[in-house]
């Protein structure tokens, strides 16, 4: 058997393990996947044994994804972002960010392309790096926007190496989102349990825009219902869950993963 794990601090709350023992199960592969309380002190010596031990891989949460950036070989992508979520044990220990894949693959697959497209990005924090990394080397025009304006600068800054991105403040939020295509709440504002809070309101929002929130907990979170009344469409975080960790999936074992499956696991276990 072969053993796959995720690591954090806490990680009790992980639905991870439902999403890929389900995957597993479904492919008929002889493999388990556990979560792991991890501090970040010891972060070094579990993935170290966790190779030694002969895992397929592994998954990182908060607030571990930073620190293992030293630790691991990093994929592009991953140094750029700053951060890692995946690490893979077939040639080495090579660590990967699959943060922003899960949210562009959360978009095209509900028939959006992001090549071209104007995309507000609220939150500045590690979630709104990954996807901002993403989503301008992927061809949009993406402004980040957020309470404390400079660190929505320093991310711009930063990811204007890649593509074109702006920063911006929230003092102006009704005209920045009246200009984009797609607004993504990056931030944790409306998770459980303070399911009522919204950054923006449906009087701020226009049709034919998408309004993605990477939070999943509720799934329908008060953005959504908001961008609902509105008229837009809605996308929840569930798919940028299931996504990233779809991507985890492909690069441990080189096989398509069962998404439809992953995703009625991950939904299942947030009922």
């Amino acid at each position: 058997m072969k053993l796959f794990g995720v690591l954090g601090d806490p990680v009790s709350h992980s639905l991870s393990p439902a999403m890929h023992n389900a995957a597993f199960h479904a492919l008929g592969m002889d493999c388990e996947y556990h979560a792991f309380r991890v501090s970040q002190d010891n972060l070094r010596d579990a993935i170290h044994g966790a190779y030694a031990l002969g895992f397929g891989g592994l998954n990182l949460t908060i607030p571990l994804k930073e620190k293992a950036l030293g630790i691991v070989k990093p994929a592009e992508l991953a140094e750029q972002i700053g951060a890692v979520n995946t690490v893979d044990f077939r040639e080495g220990i090579v660590g990967y960010n699959t943060d922003g894949i899960g949210a562009k693959m959360a978009l095209e697959k509900r028939g959006i392309k992001v090549r071209g497209k104007r995309v507000l990005l609220l939150g500045a924090g590690g979630a709104a790096r990954a996807i901002a990394f993403q989503l301008a080397k992927d061809g949009a025009a993406v402004t980040i926007s957020n309470r404390t304006i400079e660190r929505a600068q320093t991310l711009a800054r930063d990811v204007s190496r890649v593509g074109s991105t702006r920063a911006s403040g929230f003092d102006d939020l009704k005209t920045q989102i009246q200009d984009c295509d797609i607004l993504i709440n990056s931030t944790s504002v409306g998770m459980f349990p303070q399911v009522s809070e919204t950054i923006v309101t449906s009087d701020m929002m226009h049709r034919d825009m998408v309004v993605f929130d990477i939070v999943y907990n509720p799934v329908n979170t008060r953005l959504l219902q908001e961008a609902k009344k509105a008229g837009a469409k809605a996308i929840d975080g569930v798919m940028m869950l299931v996504y990233q960790g779809a991507e985890a999936f492909r690069i441990w074992t080189g096989r398509i993963p069962p998404v439809d499956v992953m995703e009625k696991a991950v939904r299942e276990r947030l009922k």
